[in-house]
């Protein structure tokens, strides 16, 4: 940076010597002027794109009968479509979905897990897992995902935390510091009913976009059947998620119910370039739950297409405090938008580097750029001061020595560079009044 400012400088200076050819003659920067202002290619991107009209055809959203309801497309994380997202709710055993994200990011498939007499006589649906069977930990995540085994749930919790009161602590550590949500607490691991056990159509729809990420876990919601040979039950796992037969692109996720809670359900389908993820909260019915869902999934495909709102490799230049930084997107920012002829939606990025767009649902995060440069307006307008004086004495002294009086050429040169150095100072006041 201050390599950069000096030769500016010296280049200036020279430029403005030989154009200038005499003290008498030389002009001085009037005190009403105003520098002008230069501003970076990235800048002047965001601003265009922050100034861009939003303004969007609107569609008709669904009538659903949930309480709570929330569709995201999954690549971003955007919401389009909200009722009561941040609704407190019991979500029964879309509980799950944390339970398994858990046990996959912790233990290895092959890991063999001994059942416990508590496992074993756990209330609700079953795997029938025998007291002392042992099950490898991938068999065991099948019977929990696929046929919602609470026994299951109580025995991967007992196996990692030595109980599910301890696993649980660790489920609402693992949602709040590696997912970022704000309104859930988990009590158990399968979701039985628990007057502290909640959360939200906004945090489960988080929570399902984590996961999916994970491909073994993808791999097993959407797995309809298999074989289950256990010492106590010899049966067939077929998957409680009607969906993965009944509607095109689903690709799994997780339902559920008691009577505190209504049905929940969770479903994630593609299509296309588009991954959708949408979240039902106390539907009053089970079919109830599988309506809403399918017209949640059925509005995002049919009115939304992704676009790139940021390319891979662009930056952006935003002011911090006393600091200017620089970010640049890694990988290209693509999200659901509506379908018709508009500007692409507006896209800020805030001092933490997160890409921010703006929509029906307020403030949306897309994702996040790494920073690529930092620079301190204190000490580059001290930099550029000391380039100036040290250019200064330098041309004083080489004066000095060759002729032993004063150049002609001398107080022009310092004249432009002390107007220089001013004009550097204007640009950073301006910058933080723009703050």
């Amino acid at each position: 940076m201050r390599k950069t400012i000096g030769t500016r400088l010296v280049g200036f200076a020279l430029i403005a010597a030989l154009w200038l050819p005499g003290a008498a003659s030389a002009e001085s920067v009037r005190p009403d002027q105003t520098p002008a202002q230069t501003v970076s290619a990235a800048s002047m991107q965001t601003e265009t794109q922050t100034e861009a009209s939003t303004a969007v055809q609107q569609v008709e959203a669904p009538t659903v009968q949930s309480e709570a309801a929330v569709l995201i497309d999954a690549q971003s994380g955007n919401m389009l479509y909200a009722l009561q997202p941040d609704e407190s709710l019991y979500p029964a055993s879309i509980t799950k979905i944390v339970t398994g994200i858990i046990a996959l990011e912790t233990t290895e498939p092959d890991e063999i897990v001994t059942v416990s007499k508590e496992a074993r006589y756990e209330d609700g649906t079953r795997i029938y897992l025998a007291e002392g069977e042992q099950v490898t930990m991938e068999k065991l995540l099948y019977g929990l995902l696929m046929n919602s085994g609470n026994d299951a749930a109580t025995a991967i919790a007992e196996h990692i935390d030595g109980s599910k009161e301890k696993f649980a602590e660790r489920m609402n550590q693992f949602v709040r510091e590696k997912i970022g949500v704000t309104h859930t607490t988990f009590k158990n691991p399968s979701g039985l009913p628990d007057p502290e056990h909640v959360t939200t159509a906004s945090d489960m729809a988080k929570i399902a976009r984590y996961a999916m990420q994970n491909e073994t876990f993808r791999k097993i919601v959407s797995t309809k059947t298999m074989p289950w040979n256990g010492k106590e039950w010899q049966s067939e796992l077929v998957n409680h998620n009607r969906m993965l037969w009944n509607y095109e692109g689903a690709t799994g996720m997780k339902n559920g119910y008691t009577e505190a809670a209504g049905n929940t359900l969770v479903i994630s389908a593609t299509r296309g370039d588009m991954d959708l993820i949408a979240v039902v909260l106390k539907a009053p019915s089970a079919d109830a739950a599988y309506s809403d869902t399918t017209k949640l999934l059925d509005y995002g495909f049919d009115n939304f297409h992704m676009q790139t709102l940021v390319s891979s490799g662009e930056t952006f230049t935003v002011e911090d405090g006393e600091d200017t930084v620089e970010w640049q997107a890694a990988n290209a920012i693509a999200t659901a938008v509506p379908n018709g002829e508009r500007p692409a939606p507006a896209v800020t990025v805030s001092k933490d580097g997160e890409v921010l767009v703006d929509g029906k649902y307020g403030a949306q995060t897309l994702g996040q750029l790494h920073e690529l440069s930092r620079t301190n307006h204190a000490e580059a307008e001290n930099a550029a001061k000391g380039e100036v004086q040290a250019l200064a004495a330098g041309a004083s002294g080489d004066t000095a020595a060759g002729s032993g009086g004063s150049s002609p050429l001398l107080w022009p040169t310092l004249a432009i560079l002390a107007a220089l150095a001013g004009w550097f100072g204007y640009r950073v006041r301006k910058r933080r009044e723009r703050m």
